[in-house]
């Protein structure tokens, strides 16, 4: 895929597919999959998988066994999307506004002004603490800093029964 595009933003900066290598201010899929770079603050929830593009909410699309899967950051959970890069393709393609967050990349757009290369829209009351995929719930967030932070919430909440009402300390 790499050798046919070498990287992209799409829908309306809603999927974003790395380069393979780092350039400007776009950080490639060898430095993205950096153990440093972010992976390491999840311990180890986020091992194992080769990151390729992330859709706006900085949710990972990943190669993770023989399967391309789908890495949650608030929750360091993996769900599997699809078996083969063309069934991935077709599944954007498909469900391209749900996959991707579309509508609200586009509507945040149109308020704001363009999304900056290597950043996401991150919501404020994380969405699995009860937060709204509304435009009020989101700010805009480099994608480092963005994956970095909600490690610290996945590690938080990893050990933590559905429906337990938590407390979250941050760092930051």
């Amino acid at each position: 895929m790499l050798e046919k595009k070498n990287g992209f933003y799409g829908f309306k900066s809603a999927l974003h597919l790395f380069p393979y290598e780092s350039m400007d201010k776009e950080v490639g899929v060898i430095d993205w999959n950096n153990n440093r770079l972010w992976i390491s603050a999840y311990k180890d929830m986020a091992l194992e998988a080769f990151f390729f593009a992330e859709d706006i909410f900085g949710n990972q699309f990943c190669i993770k066994g023989d399967l391309i899967q789908v890495f949650d950051p608030e929750t360091g959970s993996f769900s599997e999307l699809a078996g083969s890069f063309e069934e991935w393709s077709k599944a954007i393609l498909d469900d391209y506004n749900f996959l991707t967050g579309y509508s609200l990349a586009n509507q945040w757009q149109n308020i704001y002004g363009k999304i900056p290369s290597m950043h996401r829209l991150i919501p404020k009351i994380p969405f699995v603490l009860g937060g709204k995929y509304t435009l009020e719930n989101l700010y805009l967030s480099n994608s480092i800093d963005a994956m970095k932070f909600r490690a610290d919430l996945a590690l938080q909440i990893r050990t933590v029964p559905d429906g337990t009402r938590i407390s979250i300390n941050t760092r930051n």
